[in-house]
């Protein structure tokens, strides 16, 4: 659990998730001596994760609490929006939420698992609309790194190629289940509205992966790499539609760092890890090129320096800031890699909003199966592009929709608010009415983009540390009219389906965005902080995620994101993780780092 005093690390990696699990195997693979750093503690989802635990064995029946937001069972061991010991604090007027997952692996063991492209018009926004900044790199650039990902994870979905939704190439993706009846139903409704509706593109297995093809597919020429991906597709089990992706999977259907990107990785023999490491400055020597990381070992409270050729972050898009601004030396008297003042600046997260309905047209139904996947089967992509650039509508951006239901298991309270539909029944006949209403309502949440603005950002806290004796982030958040007026848009589309289903909307469809936008960094996407570009005078990092002003110094997590689309962030995340790491590795190559 410690460096290995013998290993003369190529590079370091600070964080396991998404980024920092990508990079580690990428490296790994090639051959490259990698450390890997994680603030949180080791966990293994093929022991822990709790799969069949039914609500009745758990603290509260499972239901959320300040510890654990998400319900008892939840992946997330270690961490939530509040992490004892480690505050964050809000400029005077603001409000922001942020979430750390303090474990191996990082969000990746909780999250949606939603999966889609970023699209051409994604990259460059600025071009379209004039709004933001355009990203240093195209879709067409990047799309042969999606294909590579969407076959290393297991992505399920459809072939649909729409406006701004790209599909992907041929045999990259698992066939999507079946759409539940509920959402044949939601699909009929759009249908008469013109929204689309189309199958999901979700990162957990519909079927087991070919261990004996992909892994020459993804890494042609490399017969290490070959050998772990085989290994680690042959213990990975199609999912079998048990219980809630949220929870992990210990069968390794669903795509986790720990479970799909970690083990080939370890297997490799080129890679330590050590958990508990609590990631502090980046350091380096008086030509300014980064020498190694201290970190705080979180068991001993001891300060340990370790030193590589390379160090990438990895940590997330705030976190991965907070050590850049902590990292001061005389080179670098305002923080590493901010001589443009731009590192904390514009921060994102996803805009959202929803409200729900009931339906009758669901009411009285036969027992039935409708478990499948523990996220969504079908999608409706954003849809009003022509609209939109045409001035119809008062907001730049657009959102897709997530929507669910169905006869899932009861989770707690009295299935979902039949309290209040059955006039205060009790007895045989509040079971009767049970049977009416249960998996008649409806949920429909929007998940949209967010433009850069000045005033959302973070920064150090001056006066505030952690109990690790790091300085904190203070943050400063604020959303445009943009942002406010999309939201208002979605509970009004989202009415509009209910009522074309026949249903009933829950509560006040408001027409003040404001009533109904989820506080920034509840939707626990947040990106930017480290913009990457064309020009070293207006961004962090170049086209390739590489520090302008240290050259071996990258960042794989959500920080280099120029813009936020409304497509959900960790499938781009991973994908160009890969990218910067054949990068690094050819820079290498040449000696150039």
């Amino acid at each position: 659990m410690q460096p290995k005093s013998n290993t003369q690390y190529d590079a370091i990696v600070v964080g396991s998730g998404a980024g920092g699990g990508m990079a580690a195997y990428q490296l790994a693979i090639s051959g490259l001596k990698v450390l890997v750093l994680e603030a949180g503690r080791t966990y293994d989802p093929v022991r822990e994760t709790p799969m069949f635990r039914l609500p009745r064995e758990a603290p509260l029946r499972g239901s959320g609490s300040r510890q654990k937001p998400f319900g008892f069972f939840d992946a997330t061991v270690d961490g939530g929006w509040e992490v004892p010991g480690e505050p964050y604090t809000q400029a005077p007027g603001s409000q922001f939420m942020w979430w750390r997952a303090r474990m191996l692996g990082g969000r990746t063991n909780h999250w949606g698992r939603i999966s889609l492209r970023m699209g051409a018009y994604d990259f460059k926004p600025k071009s379209r609309d004039g709004l933001g900044a355009d990203w240093p790199l195209t879709y067409e650039e990047l799309a042969p790194y999606y294909d590579k990902t969407e076959m290393l994870m297991g992505v399920y979905g459809g072939d649909d190629d729409l406006e701004n939704t790209p599909r992907s190439s041929p045999g990259v993706l698992m066939p999507p289940p079946a759409p539940r009846a509920h959402e044949l139903l939601a699909k009929k409704a759009c249908g008469t509205l013109g929204i689309p509706t189309i199958p999901a593109h979700l990162a957990i297995m519909t079927q087991r992966q070919d261990a004996d093809t992909l892994p020459k597919k993804i890494h042609p020429d490399n017969p290490l790499a070959q050998r772990v991906l085989a290994e680690s597709m042959r213990s990975r089990q199609a999912c079998f539609y048990a219980t809630p992706c949220g929870r992990g999977c210990s069968i390794k259907a669903n795509f986790q760092s720990t479970t799909v990107l970690l083990p080939p990785a370890l297997a490799t023999g080129n890679v330590d890890i050590v958990p508990d490491a609590m990631v502090r400055e980046v350091t380096v020597d008086k030509t300014g090129r980064a020498t190694g990381v201290h970190y705080i070992d979180k068991t001993t409270r001891q300060d340990r320096h370790v030193q590589a050729r390379v160090v990438v972050l990895a940590a997330s898009a705030c976190e991965t800031a907070r050590i850049l601004l902590n990292s001061k030396s005389s080179l670098f008297p305002n923080g590493l890699a901010n001589e443009t003042g731009l590192v904390g600046k514009y921060l994102m997260d996803t805009v959202g909003a929803g409200i729900g309905g009931q339906i009758p047209a669901l009411e009285n139904l036969p027992p039935h199966n409708t478990d499948g996947t523990s996220g969504l089967h079908l999608y409706m992509p954003w849809w009003l592009y022509k609209e939109q650039i045409g001035g119809k509508l008062d907001f730049a951006r657009g959102y897709h929709i997530e929507f669910g239901g169905g006869r899932d298991m009861p989770g707690p309270g009295i299935f979902g608010g039949l309290e209040n539909v059955t006039q205060g029944a009790y007895g045989t006949r509040f079971k009767e009415e049970a049977r009416r209403y249960y998996g008649s309502y409806m949920w429909f949440d929007g998940r949209g983009e967010m433009i850069p603005n000045e005033d959302s950002y973070c920064e150090i806290d001056p006066d505030v540390v952690d109990q690790w004796g790091i300085p904190v982030l203070r943050f400063h958040w604020k959303f445009s009219s943009h942002e406010i007026n999309q939201a208002a848009h979605m509970v009004k589309t989202f009415a509009g389906i209910i009522e074309a289903m026949g249903g009933k909307v829950n509560g006040t469809v408001e027409t003040d965005g404001n009533k109904v936008i989820a506080k920034g960094g509840q939707i626990i996407h947040e990106v930017g902080t480290c913009r990457m570009g064309d020009d070293p005078k207006a961004s962090v990092l170049n086209a390739h995620c590489q520090s302008w002003s240290v050259k071996n110094l990258f960042v794989t997590d959500g920080a280099p994101f120029v813009s936020n689309a409304d497509k959900n962030p960790t499938l781009s995340i991973l994908a160009m993780a890969w990218r910067t790491c054949d990068h690094l590795k050819a820079e290498l190559a040449k000696g150039n780092l």
